[in-house]
This record gives structure tokens, sequence and C-alpha cells, in this order.
């Protein structure tokens, strides 16, 4: 790339910097890195010149509105190559990381989430400020034109390759009921378009936004669809509710709102969103081969079961039609698999406990060499559930060294567990008598493994003959 060394020879009076290509993700822009003597820019060559001056203008503007993205710092007189800011490597999507995998996201990560949907609102109403919407490409505005281009998105990238057959006169009347409901807001704001963690990056723990060059006029709703229902961002709903109150808060700088309007209208635009990913998946994936949108394929298609679980009695036709398309047999192992934790405590005497799903019996751990409380006959009529044995094992300190050498194994294999998909798990706790010691480790890592990871755990104490559930969070 020769273009962006000159144009950093320019722009820094420095000759011959080091170039590294960085990814690109789903984009036909390339980007790389150039340093030298401390100094390190961005450069990218962007395809379409359309394309490129639509970044170019709405940088600038966005850079005097005192919004966070990246300064743009020099262009080539073509237009075709560019150079701007580097923010780094950090993308709040591999930070909340975690939080995706798990499904639980811990104090730092919801932190950012809700820093990041907070200013979305101020990226739509400054943004829009002043700004000449006939630079956006390839629409100044969402129209007609621009929903029906992603519906047909859908239908040809994604519907079609499923093989099946389908009456196309009476998905577009669905299709266009649904262009109706979204084109009702006429809000003069900036709609994003693809505001999602992957485009949002920490720079001294601010957050900073990229690849907003598709953007355009339109409602807000779509970008809030956009963030929360991002297909592998795997936000529960008790934090997708909190997320929404937050920019609802932010919104409120700007308009007033009305919530349970707010929340009709988001969910049109979450269905409209997920059929256009869908449509951009199967384009990406299954026509330019690009691995990493066939393997997004799945999470879309969760959230689009999720959705459909309420249905949309206005689209009768496109209702029926996604339902039995997420239920096709290509699509079976796409299914949102969710791990159940077994925990037991039993007597060694009695044998180890049978493992239902046939999986094999997962973790054993013996409680044996722990101090008895057993041995005591004050404790023969009370277990591992109540205060006198607790006092005693906690205060021993034995079991406490026990189950803090436990629980970082379990952490683990619960992690890779969730990761992979995995649906059954089984960590048992064996003593004496399947009483005292067994009850307590077992109790307690069956509170820790719901409270860390929020998946359903049952913990049978075989033979107390009791039983617990707690539920997915």
């Amino acid at each position: 790339m020769q273009q962006l060394v000159s144009l950093f020879t320019a722009y820094t009076g420095i000759s011959n910097p080091s170039l590294e290509a960085l990814p690109s993700s789903g984009s036909n822009r390339k980007y790389y890195r150039l340093q030298r003597d401390g100094i390190s820019l961005i450069g990218v060559h962007g395809e379409s010149y359309d394309e490129n001056q639509a970044f170019i203008h709405l940088a600038r503007h966005f850079s005097t509105q005192q919004l966070n993205v990246p300064e743009l710092l020099a262009v080539s007189d073509d237009g075709m190559f560019y150079l701007q800011q580097d923010l780094g490597d950090t993308h709040l999507f591999d930070v909340i990381k975690g939080g995706r995998l798990t499904g639980v996201f811990d104090h730092d990560e919801k932190a950012l989430l809700h820093r990041a949907i907070s200013l979305l609102a101020d990226f739509q109403y400054k943004g829009a400020q002043n700004l000449n919407f006939s630079f956006c490409y390839p629409l100044p505005e969402f129209n007609r034109r621009s929903v029906m281009w992603d519906l047909n998105y859908f239908k040809y990238s994604f519907l079609k390759t499923t093989g099946m057959d389908f009456r196309e006169d009476l998905l577009e009347n669905d299709f266009e009921k649904l262009t109706e409901v979204l084109l009702e807001d006429k809000t003069d704001t900036f709609m994003y378009r693809d505001f999602q963690s992957r485009n949002v990056m920490l720079m001294h723990g601010d957050p900073y936004f990229i690849d907003f060059q598709g953007g355009r006029k339109g409602p807000v709703y779509y970008d809030v669809a956009s963030f929360l229902w991002q297909a592998k961002a795997n936000f529960p709903s008790g934090l997708r509710e909190e997320l929404i109150e937050s920019y609802i808060a932010s919104l409120q700088k700007y308009r007033s709102v009305n919530r349970l309007d707010f929340r009709d209208q988001l969910r049109q635009f979450v269905l409209f969103r997920t059929l256009q990913v869908l449509g951009a998946y199967g384009f990406r994936g299954y026509f330019e081969k690009k691995p990493h949108f066939i393997q997004s394929v799945p999470f879309a298609l969760n959230n689009l079961r999720e959705l459909l679980r309420d249905g949309f009695d206005e689209y009768p036709y496109l209702c029926n039609l996604l339902q039995e398309m997420t239920e096709l047999k290509q699509f079976a192992d796409s299914r949102k698999r969710e791990l159940e934790v077994r925990v037991y405590s039993f007597a060694y005497k009695k044998g180890i406990p049978d493992d239902a799903s046939g999986n094999g019996g997962g973790y054993v751990f013996d409680c044996r060499a722990i101090n008895n409380p057993g041995k005591y006959e004050r404790y023969n009529n009370v277990t591992g559930l109540d205060e006198p044995v607790i006092k005693f094992l906690e205060e021993d300190g034995e079991m406490i060294t026990f189950l803090d050498a436990i629980f970082p194994l379990i952490d683990r294999h619960v992690t890779r567990y969730m990761e992979r998909n995995f649906t059954s798990l089984m960590v048992s706790f064996g003593c004496t008598g399947g009483q005292h010691r067994s009850v307590y480790a077992a109790q307690h890592v069956a509170e820790h493994i719901s409270n860390k990871f929020g998946v359903k755990v049952s913990l049978i104490h075989r033979e107390q003959n009791l039983e617990q559930e707690f539920r997915k969070k």
C-alpha cells in the first residue's frame, strides 16, 4: 500500500513506516497500522469512492460535534485512501467476552454497556445537527426502498437458500405491512445502522465509535435493536431491559418518551434487524464463503426464536414462515442449548450416584479427609445445612481450603461446557454418611455455580432425601 505510506510521510514528515494489515471483518475496506518513531496511525483503503466520501464527511462532522470518533487526519487526492487516529485494539465486544460466553455479565462489563448505549442517543441527535445527509451512502435516509432492500436481502440471500417453498405474494404482503410500521417515525436523527459492540472501541476507558459510514437519517429504534440483539452478544433479557432504560434516560434529554410505545416500536425493529442480519450472514457466508458469518447464523436464529414466542399477529404469513424456517432440520443444531449442572451429596458406603444423562458422572470429590463432625454425638441429628455443623466445618478451616481449591476447577469446567454448548454436568461430593461434610460442600458449590453463571443447577442431597433447584437467571 504505497499510497498509504506516502500519505503517512506527507502527514508526519517521517518516511518508511512499518505497515501491518489488520482484520477487516465483513467489509470490503482494508485496514493497516502504520508506525514509525513512536507515531501510530490507521490507514484505510476503501474500494468505493462514494462510501469513502460518506465516511470522510461524517467523521469530520462528528468531530465538530465533539462525538467520540477517530480523528480523520489525511485523505489522498483521489479519495480512495485516508489516515485516521489509531484507537488501539480494544473492542467492546472483546472486553465483554466473559459475559457473552457465560450469559453472566459482571459489574465492569455492565458499566461499559450502559455507558455505550447512553452515548448512542447523543450520537443520534448531536450527530444529526447541521448534517448534510446527501453525503450518506448508499441512501440519505431510511425509506421504503432501503427497507425493501433489506427484506429482500433476507428473502434471496437466506430464506431461498433453505430450499423452503413459500408464496412470495403473501410474503410480500406482510413485508409491505412491516414497512409501513417501520416508517411511522419521522424524526430527523442519525441512524448509525451498524451500531454493535464490535464497532465500539475503548481508549483510556472511553467508548469510541467506528464504521458509521453506512449511516443515514432514520429512526432511533434501529440502532437500539442492532446493539441489544447483536447475534453473538448473548445479553440476558434482564440486562437488555436495564440497557433499554439507560438508553431511554439518555433519549429523554432530547424528547419525551412513552415507554410502552417505545418498546412496541422497538420490537418491530428487532424483527426487521434480525431478518436483515440473517440476509447479511447468508450472503457473506453462503455466497462469499466467509466462515465467520456461517458460524453466526445459529445466534441470529436463537434471537429469532425468542422473538417469535410472542408472535406478530399483524404479519401472520411471515410469522408462520419464520417459525417453520427455524424448525428446519438443517437448523436443529442451532437451537440454544442450555447447560444444567447437577450437584450431589452422597455416602460412599451406598455407592457413587448414577448419572442419568449417560455422560459418565463428571467430577466426584472425596470429603472424607476433612475433620468429621459425625464423630461427635451432638451432631448426630443435624446436617451440613444446619448452623452447628456449618460453624464446626468453617471454624476448623479444612473445608474452606478444600472448596477454595475446587471452585477454580469447576469454574473453568462450567465455562468451557457453556462455550461448547454442552447441556449436562454432574458434580458429586461424598463422605462417610452423606450427612455433614458432603452436604455442606454440595450446597456451597451449587450456590456458587448458580450465583456466578446463572445456569440451572439441580442439587440433590441423596441420603437426606432433599432436592433443591436453582433456576436459570
